[in-house]
């Protein structure tokens, strides 16, 4: 099987899994926030940094390191897992005795069992970084979407028959616990890892002098994507942050999933072409048009559809978060253009470069956190929608060096999507202001509209990309049907 034919193999199957796994969480993520208040959403909001912190730790860039070495030895599994575990093991017990500190920062007691509990998902996920990557490396994307759905099916209706019985915000932490647990146990029953324990400190400074520079960029990432809740959590309050987070949530449903979708798949991918820079350029550019024009389309239509989203799944009681979700959204747009342009720097081994544009961008953001002190969190939102921006100019142009696909060319190349993606936002914002119905019954309408308004105007106009997945789509569908006959 060719490249290109594992690769949209394995884009299928990614897609199937995140579809799968978001609309599995977005019902039970409906169930749960209906049954629990914003407050308690805003206890683990709180807690956010600090265990996407200790998670980044543990990772520590060594599977992206993996999946680059052409044959990794069964020496490079056994000692970046004995890594794994053994930092999982240090950060949980660091978790256990700062959580004191933690409640007592943020005025809320109950946050240091919370703490306790849930810091058993480090330890836990640590076991099952390292036995994933055969399945990412090979583009064995199908195994992976079996075992994510499965834990979170069965973690969701763990989590909802907790609230239903009244355990409030432990229903959030227990669905994070057996999440963990799961997923960890299937993805040994499907890899079944054969390499021995044994430790090499051959194999630990090759890996580590890539893979450091990749923790040092994404601690910097972790510490921006949550320093919103700390910032939040400590100045306003638990509701204000429960707010942003659903908010947050319901952007990062589409915007991330669709960018981790893309990234699990194009990473391996255009790592086996790294030497290439012709036929990198030329599948690079193709990635970042398709993930424009898909992350544009999303996030526009959910802007548009905000307050009847909000209203009509979750109920008034977060009605407030509405103008969070509109703004997040457009901000949304610009996550994945920013990381896929990042990507090329690590595929051409220059971790280095992604660590110092991951500083200088994230300082950048400074400005928007303090604003957000001042005027509040909606002009913090603006704010960091000028910041992601201007990410992803400095990174467009940085990548763009490497491979000769300057950033005037890639901006050419995604100006089409932007403007479809706002006339889209139009139309469908629009469509939800010609009838007075329920927000349900509206948001329907407006999906249905929106949805036509895409396939009709995309493929009058020949949009490139859409062109593009249409094919794929056609193809999958033809070649099933033939089998089928």
């Amino acid at each position: 099987m060719s490249l290109k034919q594992r690769t949209i193999r394995g884009l299928s199957w990614a897609f199937i899994d995140r579809f799968a796994n978001q609309l599995s969480q977005f019902i039970f993520g409906i169930i749960l926030a209906r049954l629990l208040s914003p407050a308690e959403y805003g206890l683990i909001g709180m807690l956010a940094i600090f265990f996407e912190i200790a998670d980044t730790f543990v990772v520590a860039g060594f599977s992206e390191a993996l999946i680059r070495k052409k044959d990794p030895t069964d020496a490079d599994y056994s000692t970046i897992f004995l890594v794994n575990v053994g930092t999982g093991m240090f950060f949980y017990a660091v978790l256990y005795m700062m959580a004191p500190g933690i409640s007592w920062f943020f005025n809320e007691p109950q946050l240091i069992p919370i703490i306790g509990v849930l810091g058993a998902t480090v330890v836990i996920n640590a076991f099952g970084m390292v036995a994933r990557v055969p399945l990412t490396k090979n583009l064995d994307f199908k195994s992976l979407a079996s075992i994510s759905v499965i834990s979170n099916l069965l973690s969701g209706a763990v989590a909802i028959t907790l609230a239903f019985q009244g355990y409030g915000v432990w229903s959030l932490v227990w669905r994070n616990i057996v999440q963990s647990l799961l997923s960890t146990i299937l993805v040994f029953l499907y890899v079944r890892p054969r390499w021995k324990l044994q430790f090499s400190g051959e194999s630990f400074r090759e890996i580590f002098a890539f893979g450091s520079k990749l923790l040092a960029s994404r601690l910097f990432l972790e510490a921006y994507n949550n320093i919103y809740y700390i910032i939040i959590g400590k100045f306003f309050s638990a509701r204000d942050l429960g707010l942003y987070t659903r908010a947050n949530g319901y952007k990062d449903m589409f915007s991330r999933t669709l960018h981790n979708v893309i990234q699990s798949v194009s990473f391996p991918a255009l790592a086996e072409i790294k030497d290439d820079d012709v036929r990198l350029k030329n599948a690079y550019r193709r990635l970042v048009q398709t993930t424009t024009y898909l992350t544009a389309v999303l996030m526009c239509g959910l802007a548009a559809t905000a307050d009847n989203f909000i209203l009509g799944l979750i109920g008034p009681k977060w009605s407030e978060s509405i103008p969070y979700l509109q703004l997040l959204s457009i901000v949304g747009i610009f996550y994945p253009l920013h990381y896929i342009n990042l990507n090329i720097l690590v595929i051409k081994g220059q971790s280095g470069q992604h660590f110092r544009l991951e500083v200088l961008t994230k300082l950048i953001a400074l400005p928007a956190i303090a604003v957000g002190l001042i005027f509040g969190i909606k002009a913090m939102i603006i704010c960091m929608l000028f910041t992601w921006s201007l990410d992803y100019f400095i990174t467009a142009s940085s990548s763009g060096r490497l491979i000769n696909y300057p950033v005037s060319e890639q901006f050419k190349d995604i100006l089409p999507s932007f403007l479809f993606a706002a006339a889209l936002g139009i139309f469908v914002f629009a469509t939800g202001r010609l009838f007075s119905l329920p927000p349900l019954v509206m948001l329907m309408i407006q999906v249905i509209a929106g949805f036509a308004f895409t396939v009709l105007i995309s493929n009058q106009f020949r949009i490139k990309p859409f062109l593009e997945i249409k094919e794929i789509v056609l193809q999958k569908f033809v070649k099933k049907t033939a089998v089928a006959n």
